[in-house]
């Protein structure tokens, strides 16, 4: 049946926006980082697994400050939570700046580690304030809509890591004969090299830091909307044991998991995979930004489709179809599997929102902690791509290459998604 309800009223539309646009600046975040486990990989001369921990510290925050995000959040306000995660995620970037200067890749990764402290603590608090923008009949179709310019701002990071930062990256310079020169290189000229490489990946980092603290003074010299009816009261031993207790939520942080495995697997290993096809660092990063703009694409559309169709019966198809395509992936050597790859991100599209709001639907007063489980949920990012990694550092599985063999830790999650969806349909259909 069609929706008649409006997604945002125009008493909300100028907050709206303006937490809306902070989902473009995360977006931004996550996708610039993605393919700086390759570049680090070569630069820091580093396994693929090692160069990983990127993902794994990157993700690992969010685990680690969402819960204390939420606490915060429902002590305060959705607007103080925002500035603090505004503050975090500035501070984080701006560590860039020495981490370059003293060229250690652990320096970076506890950069990286601080930035998602306060992403961690804007996913928790701006994913249920949209959702509290409105009616609760239209609270799903608000966040898929909300949640589309997530990808816009990822998509803004995939072009400035491929055009700014890949681009010009000396390591990544190969001779005639298609071999690294910077594996050639001498101890002294791979210094050099290594110096340039780092500041190149440092800057755009601190040039985000600057722009996130201009965010910060326009949201806090705004009116923001607060939540009605608020309990600011903590009962965080009970909010828990109810949520445990509630099968459809606790599901839906087991799907929100094996989300983030598939998404940030195929998002980081897609140049990986490309370059198994004898593709550029650089070159590869244009086919991420193609699934990215699947990925905006198929947003939009499916979130007009949930006028029309149950957003857990697309769920399920959707899943359905990321399957198709991961195992397209898998057993395809060449450019057809590559597409198939592409073509995973148009699936993946509508997962992250509709998960979300499936699983909080009618949480009431535990949707604040609630919302916490589900951000906790984004560590699946940190480990997916060390599996994936020591995968793909095998070089060979059976008859596959091992970056084709690899795609198996996204399938399964695709399988674990469709599960959910099925079972939201027909277990969980009436709450």
């Amino acid at each position: 049946m069609k929706s008649t309800e409006r997604v945002v009223t125009k008493e909300m539309l100028l907050p709206f926006v303006i937490i809306t646009s902070l989902f473009a600046l995360w977006g931004f975040a996550n996708d610039i980082t993605n393919p700086m486990v390759a570049a680090f990989g070569t630069v820091m001369e580093i396994s693929n697994a090692k160069a990983s921990l990127i993902q794994f510290a990157f993700y690992g925050g969010y685990a680690t400050m969402a819960i204390p995000a939420a606490l915060f959040v429902k002590r305060y306000s959705y607007k103080k939570g925002v500035l603090l995660g505004l503050i975090l995620y500035a501070i984080g970037a701006l560590l860039f700046y020495p981490a370059a200067q003293f060229e250690m890749f652990g320096f970076f990764l506890g950069s990286l580690y601080i930035l998602t402290f306060g992403l961690a603590f804007l996913e928790t608090t701006c994913n249920p304030y949209i959702m509290s923008m409105g009616d609760e009949a239209t609270a799903t179709r608000r966040l898929n809509f909300a949640q589309s310019f997530n990808p816009l701002g990822s998509i803004m990071g995939m072009f400035v890591a491929s055009k700014v930062i890949l681009a010009s990256l000396q390591s990544d310079a190969r001779n005639a004969a298609g071999e690294l020169e910077f594996d050639l290189m001498s101890a002294a000229e791979k210094a050099g090299v290594r110096t340039h490489d780092l500041e190149v990946i440092r800057d755009p980092y601190v040039i985000l830091g600057f722009v996130v603290l201009l965010m910060f003074l326009v949201i806090y010299l705004m009116k923001m909307p607060e939540r009605s009816n608020a309990d600011h009261t903590i009962h965080a031993g009970d909010s828990f044991k109810r949520l445990f207790k509630n099968k459809k939520y606790r599901e839906g942080v087991i799907a929100q998991v094996f989300y983030m495995v598939a998404q940030i697997t195929c998002w980081t290993f897609i140049i990986h995979y490309a370059g198994n096809l004898g593709i550029s660092k650089s070159d590869a990063q244009d086919y991420n930004i193609i699934a990215m703009s699947m990925f905006i694409g198929f947003r939009f559309v499916s979130t007009y489709l949930m006028k029309y169709v149950n957003p857990r019966a697309l769920l399920t198809i959707f899943a359905i179809g990321g399957l198709i395509t991961t195992a397209g992936t898998i057993l395809i050597v060449g450019k057809l599997g590559l597409y198939c790859l592409v073509a995973t991100s148009g699936f993946m599209s509508l997962m992250f929102p509709t998960i979300y709001g499936i699983a909080l639907h009618g949480l009431k007063d535990d949707v604040t902690l609630g919302a916490a489980g589900l951000i906790m949920a984004i560590v699946g990012g940190a480990i997916g791509p060390p599996i994936q990694g020591m995968i793909i550092d095998m070089e060979q599985v059976a008859w596959l290459p091992a970056v084709n063999f690899s795609f198996i830790v996204p399938l399964v999650c695709f399988i674990a998604i469709g599960i959910y969806g099925w079972r939201t349909l027909t277990v969980f259909k009436n709450n």
